[in-house]
């Protein structure tokens, strides 16, 4: 053989012996940046608050993290299954304006649990394992704010639930393993569940395939639900079932731990008699993945995603093909209304050591394309992002990414895909330099201003170059409570624009009505952008209420 041919055999062997990571090369738009090597911990849960700090955690039984709680602290469990005094952390406030981060003391595990931010302001968190499991916590944004708990705030363990706002305010918790039922968070009655049989037909003997149940809150009060491959409308006041919706073609699971995403696409002609609302679906595993992982046989991921009107007479899903399979991944909604997917595996399921083949490129999906051109594939990070991965929209139009642990402790060494500590941001295309003529700049109103309902609201901004007024929009971001794949909460309105006037000097003055009642946003802070040609502003903090 020539010396040639030896050293091409080499390499192929070589590759041949790594792990698989399936990127996407001709990627164009998209940048990384890593702003920690480590953050002590590996953020499993994560949420932006209104004073544009993101809480991030882990679980208590890691076992000790990379973070020393201050002081000498330490947290004295008997209870915890790995330690029964841990001097570490296992939440972390992260600074996104000053790139720093603080330790934060949880008292009880915290392990695949749920949350969304209250009409206040504050992250109101629930359940978690062992004894977390019906804990309520409560974390108020400030410098030196900790979590308060609450012992025995829910009625049921909740242990891989999902949380929404409704509109008076309280939050919905759904499901959870062995948990056929809902609740709601705080309590202003006797602590009842309600039972939800929904939950127990989705169930699969062994696998389950129907935790982290997808929820959203439906623009005529009502709750979409959707598990394993299929969902229902509930009228959770009256604990009635008022729509079922067709199974998606094909029959695969798309729910924990045949884990795919979901997103209500972005809400617009909110005047309209008869508002449109859509949910999409993307990846997951096909059936048997768990099973065949947990044998070593790692199934490719799905490829596609299924998109449905909820609202329609009839409604139907639409399948479409993703250029990447994926299983664990996240999906995004960006301040222009498109959809980051981002994370995940290319085979395997969700559980210790169960994923392979990391997809490192996002795909950006814009839903406002004709079907065949919706999906971009975005450059891509080097760091695999696997079980217990993060992501969440920060203010500045960058997405945090964080977490990947797919073993059962923290474990740095000798394994495939080593625990992640490290954050990074992945800034998408729009905020290139070269935008920035087009992009707005918002001077009125200031931020952390407070709005009404079905109000008249005047945004005042700032764009150098060249102005389309008829591609100036408003939009309103709520953010979400991010884990296992399901972004809880989150919520895109289209304010859109009904009047823009030049003020002079490159100020434009846009007028929008603001959403008419709670069932289209649920009151508490969001995040106002000026999207302009698809380039959008920073945003601003605002209030409604």
């Amino acid at each position: 053989m020539s010396a040639s041919y030896n050293f091409l055999l080499s390499i192929l062997l070589l590759f041949a012996s790594q792990p698989c990571h399936l990127i996407f090369t001709t990627a164009a738009e998209g940048r990384w940046q890593l702003l920690q090597k480590s953050i002590g911990i590996s953020a499993m849960h994560m949420q932006l608050l209104r004073n544009d700090r993101v809480v991030m955690f882990d679980r208590t039984d890691f076992g000790p993290s990379k973070l020393p709680l201050p002081n000498g602290k330490c947290r004295n469990d008997p209870t915890d299954t790995a330690l029964k005094v841990d001097c570490t952390a296992h939440s972390v406030e992260y600074d996104v304006l000053a790139n720093k981060f603080r330790a934060l003391t949880v008292q009880t595990d915290v392990w695949c649990s749920s949350g969304a931010v209250m009409p206040n302001g504050n992250l109101v968190q629930t359940g978690g394992f062992n004894d977390g499991e019906r804990r309520v916590r409560a974390f108020t944004p400030c410098g030196t704010c900790d979590w308060q708990e609450t012992p025995n705030g829910l009625a049921a363990r909740r242990w891989y639930a999902s949380n929404h706002i409704l509109p008076d305010g309280r939050q919905v918790v759904v499901g959870g393993r062995g948990q056929f039922n809902y609740e709601f968070v705080p309590k202003n009655k006797a602590a009842n569940t309600f039972k939800l049989p929904f939950l127990s037909e989705t169930n699969e003997r062994g696998v389950e395939n129907n935790l982290y149940p997808f929820v959203f809150l439906n623009v005529d009060g009502n709750l979409f639900i959707f598990a394993n491959n299929r969902g229902i409308l509930l009228d959770y006041v009256n604990n009635k079932v008022v729509k079922t919706y067709p199974t998606i073609p094909e029959g695969q699971p798309r729910s924990y731990p045949s884990t795919g995403s979901a997103v209500l696409l972005p809400m617009k002609n909110l005047k309209a008699k008869a508002i449109q609302a859509e949910v999409l679906v993307c990846g997951g595993a096909p059936k048997g993945s768990y099973v065949q992982a947990l044998r070593r046989r790692f199934i490719k991921a799905l490829d596609n995603c299924a998109r449905i009107s909820i609202n329609d007479p009839n409604p139907q899903w639409l399948l479409e093909t993703m250029p990447l399979a994926r299983v664990m991944g996240d999906m995004i909604l960006l301040p222009n209304g498109n959809v980051l997917l981002i994370n995940g595996a290319g085979s395997g399921a969700a559980g210790w050591e169960l994923g392979r083949n990391p997809v490192l490129n996002p795909v950006l999906y814009k839903p406002n394309n004709k079907i065949g051109s919706r999906f971009e594939t975005q450059n891509p990070t080097k760091i695999p992002r696997m079980y217990h991965s993060t992501a969440a929209l920060l203010r500045d139009g960058r997405i945090l990414v964080s977490g990947s642990n797919p073993h059962a402790f923290y474990n740095f060494t000798g394994v495939l895909f080593p625990t992640e500590l490290s954050l990074e941001a992945f800034s998408p295309g729009y905020l290139d330099a070269k935008f920035n003529n087009f992009r707005p700049a918002i001077v009125v109103p200031k931020s952390t201003s407070t709005i009404g309902y079905g109000k008249k609201l005047t945004v005042q901004v700032v764009i150098t170059g060249r102005v389309a007024k008829n591609l100036v929009s408003v939009t309103m971001v709520a953010p979400a409570f991010n884990t296992h794949s399901f972004s809880m909460n989150q919520r895109l309105l289209v304010l859109g624009n009904d009047k823009m006037t030049a003020l002079g000097k490159s100020r434009y003055s846009i007028e929008v009505t603001t959403p008419s009642s709670g069932n289209l946003a649920p009151a508490g802070y969001y995040l106002l952008f000026v999207v302009h040609q698809d380039i959008p502003s920073q945003g601003i903090w605002v209030k409604l209420q």
